[in-house]
Parts: structure tokens; sequence; C-alpha cells
């Protein structure tokens, strides 16, 4: 069997790739090994927990990278299926290093890794990952992990069902029970939810009306693909939700750690306004508890709406404008200790979730501002949804520095404007109208990403499209 080359598919952030040409047990075996090396010994952990989605490969993979934990004298918990806030939750509340078998929306044939220290803290390219990589590549180009390993003792694997225990954690830091009635449509695109939506939000103890839509649990994802951020995912929703008549719907991704939301009329409602809903809730939550509001702090990046620090501002609360990415949101959330941080990806991380993304604590502060009054959530989103906004438009750019530049000579004979580079350029108009735009390089691929919000529809569509024009000439 041919070499495998682990910085083909180990990335900035997690593990993700084809099974198994890629990732196979003995890849997964070996960086068990390694994560018990770089991450678990060195941090005197003696534990470690271990969960899966439900893609048909997670299971075994999930076992041998247990195996390679264990080869190094350290125990295992396996907690089963369970969504990737899951192991945030179990790696939290045991205070153990975590391992999450997911691709999140990724195809079939995928699968991968997310991996956090004790307390859900982050592994990435520079808090481990890479050291991880390296030492798996030469354990596997050597030989038996178990020769390699010198542990005076094999650790145990036991298994341990949490589902409830996070359940009941997120019904604690939001109590749905006081609301109205509300009819709810949930997609869960066969993906993660459908194991965690039931636990948490439809025991029949709240006054939730639960329409299902594809909660059977399959890797095959057969319905559509678990990712709504592409709006074609969002379609089935978007009709059960007007059939009916249902009060709001929830969309999760495949492993459940981000939730979209729509409308009474199955409108999408931005992850920006939803980031400004819930930040003005925990804003409330931590001021009832005693703090100023100068000391409460919120995170967000520099493409979410502007609505979001003038929301926040308004309050008397700190803002915290990031870079793209969970790893950076992550690090100003817990430098500032910020109370709440949301991405315009539908990512939503919480300091009583140690710092991690839920989706679904997300959605429960969404479901809770609605069941609190009586305004369709069309009416209620309004006050946080105040600019329009041209989504995040992918143009194929050989020569990216060339195109931004165009963009930037565009933008300045436009008069008024200020820039900056935290993430990409970013380039707002300050005179009326107010409008700004985002251009930034993909990682990955040979694409620019351009976000445009303004104050008026006309002007947003203005500038789009000559921003679009300058980038695409």
């Amino acid at each position: 069997m041919s070499r495998v080359d682990l910085s083909e598919f180990i990335k900035a952030y997690d593990v993700r790739g084809l099974v198994p040409e890629q990732l196979s047990e003995s890849v997964a075996r070996a960086l068990g090994s390694a994560f018990a090396q770089v991450v678990v010994l060195p941090a005197e952990e003696t534990a470690v927990v271990i969960g899966h989605d439900m893609r048909p490969s997670s299971p075994g993979l999930s076992r041998a990278f247990a195996e390679g934990v264990v080869a190094h004298g350290v125990d295992v918990t396996l907690i089963g299926l369970c969504s990737t806030d899951g192991l945030y939750y179990a790696s939290g509340a045991l205070d153990v290093p975590g391992a999450m078998f997911t691709a999140s929306h990724n195809p079939a044939e995928y699968n991968g890794i997310k991996l956090c220290r004790a307390g859900a803290r982050p592994v990435g390219q520079d808090s481990g990952l890479a050291e991880i990589r390296d030492l798996a590549q030469w354990t596997l180009d050597r030989g038996d992990l178990h020769q390699l390993s010198g542990a005076a003792r094999t650790g145990t694997i036991t298994e341990r069902d949490l589902l409830d225990d996070y359940a009941q954690f997120l019904r604690h830091l939001v109590d749905l029970r006081d609301g109205r009635p509300l009819k709810v449509v949930i997609d869960t695109g066969n993906g993660m939810g459908g194991h965690t939506v039931p636990a948490v939000l439809g025991d029949g103890e709240l006054p939730l009306e639960i329409v299902p839509l594809y909660f059977e649990l399959d890797g095959t994802f057969p319905n559509h693909e678990a990712n709504p951020l592409e709006p074609e995912n969002l379609r089935d929703l978007q009709a059960a939700v007007r059939e009916h008549e249902a009060d709001i719907g929830l969309a999760f991704d495949g492993d459940a750690d981000r939730c979209f939301v729509v409308d009474e009329n199955g409108d999408p409602v931005s992850p920006s306004a939803v980031t400004a809903l819930v930040a003005t809730r925990e804003i409330a939550k931590a001021v009832a508890d005693g703090s100023d509001p100068s000391d409460v702090a919120i995170v967000y990046n520099v493409i979410s709406s502007r609505a979001v620090p003038e929301i926040v501002e308004a309050t008397g609360a700190r803002t915290v404008r990031t870079r793209v990415g969970h790893s950076f949101i992550k690090a100003q959330m817990a430098e500032h200790d910020a109370v709440f941080g949301g991405e315009h990806s539908a990512h939503y991380y919480f300091r009583d979730f140690w710092f991690a993304d839920t989706g679904m604590l997300a959605a429960m502060h969404v479901l809770a501002a609605l069941g609190e009054q009586d305004e369709p959530l069309s009416q209620l989103i309004a006050q946080f949804a105040k600019y329009p906004a041209s989504g995040e438009i992918n143009s194929k750019v050989t020569d990216q520095a060339a195109a931004t530049a165009r963009v930037r000579e565009w933008a300045a004979e436009q008069g008024e404007v200020t820039e900056d580079e935290l993430d990409g350029l970013t380039i707002t108009h300050e005179g009326a109208p107010m409008w700004w735009l985002n251009v930034r390089s993909s990682n990955t691929e040979p694409l620019l990403r351009l976000n445009v919000e303004a104050a008026d529809d006309e002007t947003m569509t203005r500038v789009r499209d000559a921003a679009l024009a300058a980038i695409r000439s």
C-alpha cells in the first residue's frame, strides 16, 4: 500500500479526508497515539473523551483512535453518537481532552477529526495540530505504535452516554418552559441533529410542537447535503414552514454545531441578526448577574453586519472585531472573557459553554426570544437586521492581489472611504449612504470572497456590482 501523506488532508483547524484512501483506521490509530503524546501527556492529563457522528466509518475510526491513545497509558471514554457541541460539552464537563469524528457537511466518502484540549480549548495548526500530524506521520512510516510508545501500562476504554447530561446542561442555560407555544420545523439533514434535537427540545416538557425533517441518521445524506449555508439546502425547510404555518424553522448542519434560522414566511434570517439578538440576551443576563455593561464583551468577525457592533454598543457593552475562523473567535473570546461571539457562517460561541460553539444553544436563545413576546419572528428580527447585504460571493481569480487592487482603486474614487486589512481588505464608505465591502482570499482555493453591506438595497446592489466587475475584469 502506498504511503499516506497526512499533510494532504490535515489542515489548519481539523482533519478532513477520504475514507479509507486518506483517513483509514491505521491512520486514526497513529493520530490517536500522536494526540496522546502532544496534547494529553505534556498537560499531565490521564483521560480522553471521544465521540463520533453517524457516518458508517465513524465507529471504527473512533475506536482505532482510542487504541492509539490507550497505548500510552491514557484512559478513554467513548461517548458514541454525538454532535460536535456534544463532544465539547463532554470535554468541558469532564475537563479532559477530546476528539470528535465527523466531516461535518462533507459528502459520505469523507470523514474527519476535530480535536480539543481539556475544557474544549481548540487544537489547531498553531496549537498542536502540526505536531500531531508530523508525529503521526513518523509513527506510520516506522511501524507499530505499541512498540514505539514505551508506556508502562495500557489505558482502559469505557463507554458512557452523555446525551441526557448535555441536554439538561443546555436547558439550564436557556429555560424555554414559560414561553408561548411555538410550532417549529427542524431540518437536521440526516445529521446529528436528529440525535440531539429530540433530547433537548422534543421530550414533551417544553411548549414546542416539533415538525421533524430528515431526523433519520444517515451518513449518505439521501435527501440533501447537510450544509444549510447553501440556499438550495434550505428549500425543503422553507416549504415545510409555509405548509405547516409554523412560527420558525431551524436547520442544522451534519455535525449539528451550526444552526440556521428561517422565519414564519420561510425567509432566511441572517446569521448576523441572530448574532445581534443573542448578544443582547447574553449582555442582559450578565448585567442581571451584576456585571457592569462596560465589562461585558461580544466578539464578531469582519464580515458580520454593521448592525452587530451598533446594537451591542448601544447597550453599553464592548465589541471585539476579529478575523473569520473559529480559532480566531475562540482566542479573542478567551482573551476578553467575552460572554458571546458570533460568525456570519452561523457558528455561535458562548462563555457559558467553555467559549466553544454550539448551534443548539443559539437556537434555544432564538426560540426563547420568540416565545417571550407575541410578534412573529419576521417582526422580532427586523430590529436586528438593519442593512441589506450581498451574502458571500465567490469568484475564481488567478491573480488575487491584482483583483483586490482593482477593488481598492475603484473604492478610492468614491471618496470618504477608510480601509483596514485585519482579514483581507475591508473598505468602509464613511459618508452617506453608508456601505462597506470586504474582499478575502480563500486559503485553499483560487477564490476571492466578496461581502457587501449598505444602508439601502440600491446602494448595496451598486457597490456589489461595481466590486464584482473590478474583481472579474
